[in-house]
Parts: C-alpha cells; sequence; structure tokens
C-alpha cells in the first residue's frame, strides 16, 4: 500500500490517498491517479525515504528538489540548506523544555 499527494496549482498538497503500491500491476500509479483526478498527484512515503518527508495537507511541493515541505510554523522562521523551518534563534541547549514566542521572537519556558 503507497500513499499518494494531490497538488493545487500552486504545488500546495490538498488531499493524500491510500492507492496501489508503486510499479503494481506494472502501472506507474502516480500518473494514473494524476490523470484520473485531473490534478498533478505525487507519491509520498511514511518511511520518510522518498520525498524528505510524508506529505500533509497544505504541504508545499517543491519540484526542483522533488521534497514536501511543511508549512511555515511562525512567520519569522525560515527555510534553511534541508528545507526545514527554523527560528531566527537557535534553541536552547540546556535540556529544558522552551516553547516559541513569536511576539517576543525568542524561546521561552511554560509557567508552572
Amino acid at each position: 500500500m503507497a500513499h499518494y499527494a494531490f497538488l493545487d496549482e500552486n504545488n500546495i498538497v490538498t488531499e493524500v490517498i491510500v492507492g496501489k503500491d508503486e510499479h503494481e500491476d506494472g502501472v506507474d500509479w502516480e500518473q494514473w491517479y494524476g490523470d484520473f483526478r485531473g490534478q498533478v498527484c505525487k507519491r509520498t512515503s511514511y518511511n520518510h525515504n522518498i520525498r524528505k518527508q510524508y506529505a500533509g495537507i497544505g504541504y508545499t511541493y517543491d519540484a526542483v528538489k522533488d521534497i514536501f515541505i511543511q508549512p511555515q510554523p511562525f512567520p519569522s522562521w525560515s527555510l534553511n540548506d534541508n528545507s526545514d523551518w527554523v527560528a531566527p534563534v537557535d534553541y536552547p541547549s540546556d535540556g529544558t523544555f522552551y516553547y516559541w514566542d513569536e511576539d517576543s521572537l525568542s524561546w521561552k519556558q511554560p509557567a508552572e
């Protein structure tokens, strides 16, 4: 069983379905599902072995890198060279849990 992501005209994932395994029955199912629906269709995998990560609704497909990119978590975050979102300030390395506070653009500890 394989999973397939359907893309809109902006390469945003609109739906993910379970389908036939790639090349099962000698068919290119990515192409077949895309033709059937009239949308671009790209295979995705929970095993993270293709296209960087499993696609979810709202993810973007980067056709140049042939990967799926998660939605931007906060307006201040940017993509690094690995196409991962990173905060403008590094996460503290003291072993304590922090959350991102977009208003102050900093990592904060939860109130106890």
